[in-house]
């Protein structure tokens, strides 16, 4: 057992056994928490989804580590039930800007009211501009539903997230305001590992996004208007998110317009093959009135030559 394993003086051990106990004589129907036999510093628990929300009715299975020095240090959790409406996102640093060349991971929670209801946004990734671990104000998150539109996605939303990183915080919730050197330092180190989160499964989607590789997230922000009147950080937009080898992805507008220009490139390369033609006959004329004349042919009595 637990007191012939472990040093009972030891005050983490004296207070997991402690809690072992609390939970075996007040059990929960909302929760059920117990230590693996062979390791009490690892419990595995499981939570039932809270009342009156998206999640009543689900039962999710994770996994508590607690720390040597329990409880003077906190312990991490991991859920390792799947849930639709969390998604785990990367996005490359915006161009042109301190955040370029990093790789900055996040956590989206989709309401189950979604799409007519707004996601909310949590980075991972220290970057400098935003809060770790802390949800972030927006108009495209939840702390502004009023602003909103069913219409847009979790893509169009990650677009405007990147166009938001070099803007002025202006004192936003989960804003920071870190000096430009500090976050080039940042861009750089983001590349060296994904952060540690969620299931296995999960942290090997976080760890795929290669800094040595071609494909990368190419953001496109067709419009990004800032209302200075409406408050901190009140932004609309119009923004598209495609994954390319460097070639930004092109709405239906562009498209007509590609094609446009295209139709216009042929009747051009008509034009320009039309003259190059009469100029290669003049050419041919030219030489050979002048062979004819080297000849003593007389061009002049001949049809056609002048």
């Amino acid at each position: 057992m637990a007191e012939e394993k472990y040093n009972m003086k030891n005050p983490a051990v004296k207070r997991i056994l402690q809690e072992v106990k609390e939970m075996q004589s007040n059990p929960s129907d909302d929760f059920m928490s117990l230590p693996l036999e062979e390791n009490i510093f690892e419990w595995q628990f499981a939570i039932a989804g809270p009342r009156d929300s998206e999640f009543e009715g689900g039962i999710y299975h994770g996994r508590i580590q607690l720390p040597a020095e329990y409880p003077f240090k906190p312990p991490s959790f991991m859920l390792l039930t799947e849930n639709i409406f969390e998604w785990q996102f990367a996005i490359a640093g915006p161009r042109d800007s301190e955040f370029e060349g990093g790789i900055y991971h996040g956590r989206i929670q989709l309401p189950a009211e979604y799409p007519f209801k707004p996601p909310s946004f949590m980075l991972l990734t220290p970057n400098g501009r935003f809060e770790t671990q802390t949800k972030i104000c927006l108009s495209i998150s939840n702390y502004h539903p009023e602003h909103w539109q069913p219409s847009w996605s979790v893509r169009t939303a990650l677009v405007a997230l990147i166009a938001f990183m070099p803007t002025n915080p202006n004192g936003a919730l989960g804003s920071l305001d870190y000096k430009k050197e500090e976050r080039r330092k940042l861009a750089v180190k983001s590349r060296e590992a994904a952060p540690t989160f969620g299931s296995s499964e999960r942290q090997k989607l976080m760890d795929e996004p290669n800094p040595e590789a071609d494909d990368r997230i190419v953001a496109d922000v067709r419009e990004v208007h800032v209302n200075a009147n409406a408050g901190p950080l009140r932004v609309s937009f119009s923004a598209e998110l495609s994954v390319s080898k460097h070639v930004p992805a092109i709405g239906p507008s562009e498209q007509v317009q590609v094609q446009e220009v295209r139709v216009l490139q042929r009747s051009d390369d008509r034009l320009f093959t039309w003259a190059a033609v009469g100029l290669t006959l003049a050419i041919v004329v030219l030489l050979l009135k002048k062979f004819l004349r080297s000849s003593g042919v007389d061009v002049a009595s001949i049809g056609g030559f002048k």
